[in-house]
């Protein structure tokens, strides 16, 4: 049988002003060719289906398409929700969906979801597991007081589940794994988290052993962790400055059996690209037909005087052009104002909780807050009196 894995589509997203959901499209209708023309039989989506929790009308009308297109193509879909997901508006309408063999799990009861597949003689079980906390996970497990970390709530979960390593186990999660002393390739928002948040995250990729494959979701850039079959299948398009040189692809594996799973990646080629370009203003507008003018565009500039009404200038030639920065003596001389001295004004609590809140939308619990001061202390970034 074959699985196709996808993460992180972020439905509903723009780049600064531009609204990609033609783009969006686009790249779902070429997965939709690379479907039928594999014979795929389910599609694992790990979360992170939309790109806010409350997604616009023209969001939900593009999901709503892509998954009856895999419906009626009878390919079977198995899908969580992400941290950026609303757990109840994913879940809804769940139940009809599931007679059109499209399973849903966006909101943690407690246990580990899973549905069985079987095509011909090859038999698998998919395990869903949505986004989930430290906190959301020890209102189901109150009586183990270990749960502090995502690591220790996603570990509590599988360690609960009735799991039967004999068959072909496959898992769908939304989290940030790392493997042995090595962090993912990061790109997107999430490495903007992930970056600052530091240990308080991040799963050992070991946690995932008992599985054979595992889908994962939350980081864009496409890869590997640990083992091979650990992956991150990376977001379909480029969302960020910070995936212009990610490689966008999509998994295929292929599973024949318990240990007969091959993976291929195939990419992916989008409707626009979206690339970084530098130079002065003359160089960069006399090089348009080799960058793309259709292209979105980040330009950093090294003219070393500011040009007046630059962004309407440069859009003339370059339509979609997301941000211009500079790059010169007068730039670099103001990045080494020591900016320390500006957080040295507020406290680890508030620091914290507006990062958390850009992040997550929400307000940090109390419980997170204390594990954040406690990693924090481990990590001598704070002390007791603090």
């Amino acid at each position: 049988m074959k699985f196709l894995h996808l993460g992180d589509l972020h439905l509903g997203k723009y780049l600064a002003d531009f609204d990609l959901l033609d783009d969006q499209r686009y790249i779902l209708d070429q997965i939709l060719e690379l479907i039928e023309k594999e014979s795929v039989d389910a599609v694992l989506i790990a979360g992170d289906v939309y790109d806010r929790a409350n997604p616009n009308e023209n969001a939900i009308s593009l999901l709503d398409w892509f998954l009856n297109e895999l419906s009626s193509m009878d390919v079977q879909v198995f899908l969580i929700s992400g941290n950026h997901d609303s757990d109840d508006r994913l879940n809804y309408g769940s139940w009809v969906f599931e007679k059109q063999k499209i399973y849903i799990s966006s909101v943690f009861n407690g246990s580990l979801a899973h549905r069985g597949i079987k095509i011909g003689d090859v038999a698998a079980e998919v395990y869903m597991l949505p986004f989930v906390k430290a906190s959301q996970v020890r209102h189901f497990y109150d009586e183990d007081e270990n749960i502090k970390t995502y690591e220790d709530a996603v570990r509590t979960v599988i360690d609960h589940a009735d799991i039967d390593e004999s068959k072909v186990n496959i898992l769908i999660a939304h989290q940030f794994v790392s493997g042995r002393g090595e962090d993912p390739s990061l790109g997107g928002s999430e490495s903007v988290a992930t970056q600052n948040v530091g240990t308080i995250e991040k799963i050992s990729a070991d946690v995932f052993d008992k599985f054979d494959y595992v889908a994962l979701g939350h980081i864009h850039s496409p890869q590997q962790v640990g083992r091979q079959e650990v992956r991150y299948a990376g977001s379909p398009l480029k969302y960020s400055k910070s995936e212009v040189s990610n490689k966008k692809s999509v998994p295929i594996i292929t599973v024949n059996g318990k240990d007969d799973i091959r993976i291929d990646l195939v990419p992916l080629k989008p409707r626009r690209d979206v690339i970084h370009i530098r130079g002065t203003m003359r160089e960069l507008l006399d090089k348009a037909d080799e960058y793309g003018k259709d292209n979105y565009i980040y330009a950093t500039l090294t003219d070393e005087d500011p040009i007046n009404d630059v962004m309407s200038i440069f859009q003339q030639t370059y339509p979609n052009t997301i941000a211009i920065d500079y790059d010169n003596s007068h730039t670099r001389a103001e990045e080494q104002i020591d900016i320390s001295k500006i957080a040295q004004k507020k406290s680890f609590e508030e620091l914290i909780g507006e990062f958390y809140k850009q992040i997550y939308g929400s307000e940090i619990t109390p419980e997170e807050m204390e594990v954040m001061r406690m990693v924090a202390r481990e990590a001598g970034v704070i002390h007791e009196a603090d």
